[in-house]
């Protein structure tokens, strides 16, 4: 059903993944498909790499791990920007296009009140894409 599943990731709040994480490992098994697993990262440091080249290797090492884990094929995109916080929503957008993806796979919270004041990136991904989009709500 599904050849190309894209799964943006947060390696900040990995412990929170885990749910999603088997709902994708079910799917790509089922259908055979290939993950792709994005991570949208400033190219100063942060709290997970110091520069690029360490965020691509924990983004490629977090990948190698589902798919050994899961068993399914994988690969990373690593995305950068100079404001992910503003820019994400465009970042996965335009990833989307270019990873070919015909599912997007994400992983989201317990709606708040917050989320009536400001749009949160599932919903905005499922509203402004012509791809599936699959919100995965941890239990």
């Amino acid at each position: 059903m599904f050849k190309t599943i894209m799964v943006p990731v947060d390696l900040r709040h990995e412990e929170n993944l885990r749910h999603s994480l088997d709902v994708v490992g079910h799917l790509a098994k089922a259908d055979n498909a290939k993950v792709v697993f994005v991570g949208v990262s400033l190219s100063a440091p942060t709290e997970i790499a110091h520069n690029p080249k360490e965020f691509k290797a924990k983004l490629a090492y977090f990948t190698r791990e589902q798919s050994r884990h899961y068993g399914f094929e994988a690969e990373c995109h690593p995305v950068f920007s100079v404001d992910p916080t503003a820019e994400l929503n465009k970042k996965l957008l335009q990833t989307i296009q270019e990873v070919g993806a015909d599912l997007v796979l994400m992983a989201t919270h317990i709606p708040n009140v917050s989320d009536y004041l400001f749009a949160n990136h599932g919903s905005y991904i499922a509203t402004h894409c012509k791809t599936s989009v699959f919100l995965v709500r941890a239990p």
